[in-house]
C-alpha cells in the first residue's frame, strides 16, 4: 500500500524538484515545475477552459480555506486575475465546472462551495471575458448541501446544457435547462439518489443512443450506473458488475471517489476506471453494455486511497497513460502514481520528484504551453506546497506528434459533452483509440478543452459519435484534413438531426 507516512510533514522544495526533474523515468517521461511562483497549498479543484477565446487554456483553482485563483494564460504564462474578472472568493471551494450553459459561444463557470453562509452553488456567466453572477436569476440558488461532482451535459438533446450535481449529504440533482432557467427534475426521472455521492461521468455505456450516468459513492455505498431509457433512469450497476468498482462490497472505509473514462486497450471503446478508497478498478468495455474486470491483470488494483484519476497519452506512443493522486486520510498521505500503458498492463513510472509530492487532490492533463504534449496540473489539500503545474519535457519533435479535437454542434458551440471521438487507421477500416469530450473530470471538476491524441503515426483518420435523442449520430472516420481547423484544433460538427 503506497503511502508517504506521517501527517503531511513533507514540504516539497521547488529547487529540489527542478533538480530532480533532470532524471529520466524508465518510460522516458520527464517533468519540471512550470514556474517557481506557481505553487498549490490547501487547494482542491482545478478546471481548464479557454474563457477569453485566445486559443490557450486558462485555469480556475478553488481553495479549501483561502482565496480561489483564476489564471489567465498569456502564451504559457499564467497570471492571476481572479479579482479583476470577479471570481475571487474567500469561502472554501469544493467544486468547479466549465460549460456554455447559455450557448453563446464561450464557457461559463459553475462553482460549488462548502456549506456556510450563502448558496452552495454559484453560476457565473461569461460576458466577453468578465463574469456575472446569475445564480438567482437562473434558478440555481441552492441553500445547503455538500457539493461534489458537477457535470454540464445535454441529457434531453434539446441543444442546451443541463446540470447534474452529485452531493455527499443529500439526494443528487439534475437541473434541466429550459431556455436558460433551471429546474431540478432528478426525483421525477430516477436520478435523485441519496447515497453519499462524490463523482460522476456521463457516457452512452450501452450504445443505445442516449447518455447514461455512472455515479461514484463513498462510505461503503455501492456505485450507481443509471441507464437512460426515454429520459427516465434505472440503476443497473449490479447487473453490469460495476456496483463496487473493484473495491470490497459494503466496507464502510471503502468508496469510489472518481470514475474516469478512456480507451485503455485501443479497441475504440471507452473503458471505465475507478479511483478508490480500497483497490482501484479497471473495467474494459466489451460492447453492448458489457464490461470485464481486468483490475488485477492490468496491475492497477492497488489498495490505497485515491481521489483523482487522469488519463492522457503523456509520451505520445498512442496508448493512454494514467495519473492517480494519493489523498490524505487517517493520518496518512498516500503516494501519487504515474502509470504508463504498456498495451496489456500498466507499469509504474512515477518520477521520484512527483512521488515525493504530498497531499494533493486535483489532477488534470492540459497542454497549457501549446507545445503539443500534455502537462500536469495539481492541487494540494494540506499545508505543504507543491508545484501547481508540471511541464512535460517531451522532445520538441515528439511533442508535436499529436492531435487535438473538439466536437461542436452545427453552430460551432461546445454543447456536445459526452461525445466520443475516435481515431482510426487512415483508410477507416479499424479504430485504434477513443476519447470522450469531458463529461466530468478531475477532482469535483469538469474541464472544457479539446481531446488529445498522441500520434505514433500520422496515417490516421478521425471521427466522432454522439448520443442524441435515442440515436447514435456519427461522423465517419475521415482524414484529418477533411475537417476545419481552428487554432490548430480539428473541429468536428455533429448536427441536430
Amino acid at each position: 500500500m503506497p503511502k508517504k507516512g506521517g501527517l503531511i510533514a513533507l514540504v516539497v522544495g521547488l529547487a529540489a524538484l527542478v533538480a530532480a526533474a533532470d532524471g529520466q523515468t524508465p518510460a522516458g517521461m520527464r517533468f519540471e515545475p512550470a514556474s517557481p511562483s506557481l505553487v498549490a497549498s490547501n487547494t482542491f479543484v482545478n478546471a481548464w477552459a479557454d474563457y477569453d477565446r485566445d486559443a490557450d487554456l486558462d485555469l480556475f483553482v478553488g481553495s479549501g480555506s483561502r482565496l480561489s485563483h483564476f489564471y489567465r494564460n498569456d502564451r504559457g504564462t499564467l497570471v492571476d486575475i481572479a479579482a479583476a474578472v470577479r471570481v475571487w472568493f474567500t469561502r472554501a471551494t469544493r467544486a468547479a465546472a466549465w460549460g456554455d450553459y447559455d450557448a453563446d459561444g464561450d464557457p461559463d463557470l459553475l462553482v460549488g462551495f462548502a456549506p456556510g453562509d450563502g448558496f452552495v452553488l454559484r453560476l457565473f456567466r461569461n460576458d466577453r471575458g468578465r463574469f456575472v453572477d446569475v445564480t438567482s436569476d437562473v434558478g440555481l440558488a441552492v441553500a445547503a448541501g455538500a457539493v461534489r461532482q458537477p457535470v454540464w451535459i445535454d441529457i434531453d438533446g434539446d441543444r442546451d446544457l443541463d446540470l447534474f450535481v452529485a452531493f455527499r449529504d443529500r439526494a443528487n440533482a439534475l437541473f434541466r435547462n429550459d431556455a436558460g432557467k433551471f429546474v431540478d427534475v432528478a426525483a421525477s426521472i430516477g436520478l435523485g439518489d441519496a447515497r453519499r455521492s462524490v463523482g460522476a461521468v456521463w457516457f452512452d455505456y450501452d450504445e443505445d443512443g442516449d447518455l447514461d450516468a455512472y455515479v461514484a459513492n463513498m462510505d461503503g455505498d455501492a456505485n450507481g450506473l443509471f441507464r437512460n431509457t426515454d429520459g427516465r433512469f434505472e440503476d443497473v450497476a449490479a447487473a453490469a458488475g460495476l456496483e463496487w468498482g473493484g473495491r470490497a462490497p459494503r466496507e464502510p472505509a471503502h468508496g469510489t471517489v472518481r470514475p474516469c473514462l478512456a480507451d485503455v486497450n485501443g479497441d475504440g471503446r471507452l473503458d471505465l476506471f475507478t479511483a478508490n478508497y480500497g483497490p482501484n478498478g479497471l473495467f474494459l468495455a466489451r460492447g453492448g453494455g458489457r464490461f470485464e474486470d481486468v483490475s488485477k491483470a492490468w496491475g492497477i488494483a492497488i489498495d490505497a486511497r485515491y481521489d483523482t484519476c487522469a488519463f492522457g497519452d503523456a509520451d505520445h506512443d498512442g496508448r493512454v497513460d494514467l495519473y492517480v493522486n494519493g489523498t490524505v486520510t487517517g493520518g496518512i498521505s498516500y503516494e501519487d502514481t504515474l502509470f504508463r500503458n504498456m498495451g496489456s498492463r500498466f507499469e509504474d513510472v512515477t518520477p521520484e520528484h512527483v512521488r515525493a509530492i504530498a497531499s494533493d487532490h486535483g489532477a488534470a492533463w492540459a497542454d497549457f504551453d501549446r507545445d503539443g504534449d500534455l502537462d500536469l496540473a495539481l492541487t494540494g489539500a494540506g499545508a505543504a506546497t507543491m508545484p501547481l503545474l508540471l511541464r512535460n519535457l517531451l522532445p520538441r519533435a515528439e511533442a508535436r506528434r499529436s492531435l487535438f479535437v473538439r466536437v461542436v454542434d452545427e453552430r460551432g458551440r461546445s454543447v456536445r459533452a459526452g461525445a466520443e471521438v475516435q481515431l482510426g487507421v487512415k483508410d477507416g477500416s479499424r479504430l485504434i483509440a477513443a476519447r470522450i469530450m469531458d463529461s466530468g473530470s478531475g477532482y469535483n471538476s469538469q474541464n472544457d478543452m479539446p481531446v488529445h491524441f498522441g500520434l505514433p503515426s500520422t496515417d490516421v483518420c478521425v471521427g466522432a459519435t454522439f448520443a442524441l435523442g435515442g440515436r447514435r449520430v456519427s461522423v465517419p472516420c475521415a482524414p484529418i484534413d477533411t475537417f476545419d481547423r481552428r487554432d490548430g484544433v480539428v473541429i468536428i460538427p455533429i448536427p441536430q438531426q
